[in-house]
């Protein structure tokens, strides 16, 4: 019984010098807190997705402290929490929300496959290997590697072998749009409007692209054409749009022959 009490109070004693101790170091090695940092990191979404291109949201907040990052790098976060740290800075930004779109429409009944693919499930590694899995070389390889990072469950493969973008769920962090090998996803603001092209595809030669993709842009020029704003140029064979002539009149949508362009406002 002795023993017993000997030993618990010598426990006791121990785990209060040790308590004191520990303390004292404490105080001693205390590395400073950046109250500013802190603040910043309390209104960021915490999802360490990395697409601010720090090693997640403590090293944003830090280099957002120290002036190294913008108030508004923050793109998983958006327009709330770009103006949310723009407060602890002290500082005002300009901030919108931003939206992933495809731009391919080469899906399974579109456009015609290179062969049997055996090797790794992976877009990069497909593109690598033997530049895609279609005849399009610019086209979509299919294996979802967007799908695969994206943090926000905002894209999904669809039965036509194409991901699909959540709109709502995406939150423009850019991400995905890092990672297609084939550079097919793009960034656009929520508020935009106008044409955009959904096609990738720039082979000059019409008749290659008619083979080998239903869907592709044949560089007819029948949009520019058409467009009484002279908003739209076929630039290194795809339709690139200039959203401040652009009125979404919607003339070179039905002029054009392949379907290949939408309202951004219809798509998003």
């Amino acid at each position: 019984m002795n023993t017993v009490l000997i030993t618990v109070i010598v426990s006791f004693v121990l785990a209060f010098v040790i308590g004191i101790l520990l303390g004292f170091f404490k105080k001693i090695f205390a590395v400073p807190v950046n109250t500013k940092v802190q603040m910043i990191r309390d209104v960021l979404p915490g999802i360490n997705c990395g697409a601010c291109g720090y090693p997640g949201c403590d090293g944003f907040a830090a280099a957002c402290a120290a002036g190294e990052a913008p108030a508004d790098g923050c793109a998983a976060g958006g327009v709330k929490t770009a103006q949310a740290v723009a407060k602890v800075l002290g500082v005002k930004v300009n901030a919108e929300d931003q939206v992933a779109v495809l731009a391919c429409r080469g899906c399974k009944g579109n456009c015609i496959p290179r062969g049997f693919y055996n090797g790794v499930k992976s877009c990069a590694a497909a593109h690598q290997a033997v530049n895609g899995t279609k005849m399009c070389q610019w086209g979509c390889v299919g294996f979802g590697d967007c799908v695969n990072v994206c943090k926000f469950d905002a894209l999904t493969m669809g039965d036509d072998g194409l991901p699909h973008v959540n709109t709502k769920k995406c939150t423009g962090c850019g991400i995905c749009v890092n990672t297609c090998p084939m550079h097919l996803l793009f960034k656009v603001p929520v508020s935009r409007k106008g044409a955009v092209a959904l096609c990738s595809n720039r082979n000059e030669n019409k008749a290659m692209v008619l083979k080998t993709c239903k869907a592709g842009c044949i560089k007819c020029g029948k949009c520019e054409r058409s467009c009484e704003k002279d908003a739209i140029k076929v630039i290194n064979g795809i339709p690139v749009v200039d959203y401040e002539l652009c009125n979404s009149c919607g003339k070179c949508i039905e002029g054009c022959p392949t379907h290949v362009l939408a309202l951004v406002e219809n798509i998003i």
